[in-house]
């Protein structure tokens, strides 16, 4: 009996070809395909490089290959099976569209306000993240790229690149140390220095789970944050967190390492607090990525981009100032 296939096939349409040009250079041709191929699963555009139905320069290439200017690139006819009851160019429903967030696009960069919730990439258990969702929905943009990544709950200034010379640009000013980025964050206790620098190691592990988290550890990499004290609250501290280095999940271990975990912080925060925020009105982790100050990788221009403090946190500030000590910890 046959049963019908779920993935891609190939039509009876004829093969394309394309050349690439100084933005596609230089990328793996597998990212290449599925920015090219969108809607086609990985597994089956890994087939078609395995047998030959993806050429470069007429000849068989690996995954890994690195696509050089000037290469011509043949693309075999494939059909992108739709999800049931999805239009062919729908962005699909797991994500609100992303688009109406644009704080700034240029023909170099396309910057976002990415709401908390919102993975910057799928993977992980996440079928869509906001680069996925983004060029679901601008099909007209032939390269889009993540220039940086910001944790599912942690919205605010995200930066995308239009042009891999410009993703190329930025990552070299990243690794400079010449992009600031700045982060609203809640924390609960009383901070009291005004201004302080915490350089704490930081090591990467997985959980008996699978998890994957970060702790402090003498022999982890050299990690860099600077706080600076914004306003109390009974029980709290709005801080302003500075990264002079950009570790994965820094600020939140940072915080919790030294006894001031984030408000609502399902991984390194007070478990028996969060149980009682959401009753409170904060139903996510306050961690807001506010400015991403950096030269502009065309004009050379400094740019800042700002994102406000989202309405759920903002709300919740407020029910603290009017609440007093009510809103204290447990």
């Amino acid at each position: 009996m046959n049963t019908l296939r779920k993935e891609p096939r190939s039509s009876p349409a004829a093969a394309s070809w394309t050349e690439v040009d100084e933005d596609d250079a230089d990328q793996r041709i597998d990212n290449f395909l599925v920015r090219t191929l969108k809607g086609v699963p990985k597994s089956h555009l890994y087939r078609l490089l395995r047998t030959g139905q993806v050429r470069v320069n007429s000849r068989r290439v690996e995954a890994t290959y690195r696509l050089q200017p000037g290469d011509r690139v043949r693309l075999p006819p494939v059909r992108a099976a739709m999800p049931h009851g999805r239009e062919p160019g729908s962005a699909g429903p797991s994500i609100a569209r992303l688009s109406p967030h644009a704080l700034l696009e240029d023909n170099a960069l396309l910057v976002i306000d990415k709401p908390a919730g919102v993975a910057a990439h799928g993977g992980s258990g996440v079928s869509r993240g906001a680069i996925e969702q983004l060029r679901a929905e601008r099909p007209d943009l032939r390269f889009l790229e993540l220039v940086h990544r910001l944790d599912r709950d942690t919205s605010g200034v995200l930066l995308l690149a239009k042009k891999r010379s410009a993703l190329t640009n930025l990552h070299a000013q990243i690794r400079a140390g010449e992009v600031k980025k700045s982060y609203l964050v809640l924390v609960r206790g009383d901070w009291s220095n005004d201004r302080q620098h915490v350089r704490l190691p930081l090591s990467k592990h997985l959980t008996t789970s699978g998890e994957r988290r970060v702790s402090v550890s003498d022999d982890g990499s050299p990690s860099h944050t600077v706080f600076t004290r914004l306003r109390g609250f009974p029980g709290y501290t709005l801080l302003h967190a500075e990264l002079v280095t950009g570790r994965t999940h820094q600020i939140r271990v940072h915080l919790a390492h030294l006894g001031f975990p984030i408000a609502g912080d399902d991984k390194y925060g007070d478990f028996t607090l969060n149980k009682s925020l959401p009753r409170l009105g904060l139903k996510r982790m306050f961690l807001h990525a506010a400015r991403v100050e950096f030269r502009h990788p065309t004009s050379g221009e400094m740019i800042a981009v700002e994102a406000p403090l989202a309405q759920a946190l903002g709300r919740f500030l407020g029910s603290l100032e009017q609440s007093g000590s009510t809103a204290s910890p447990p």
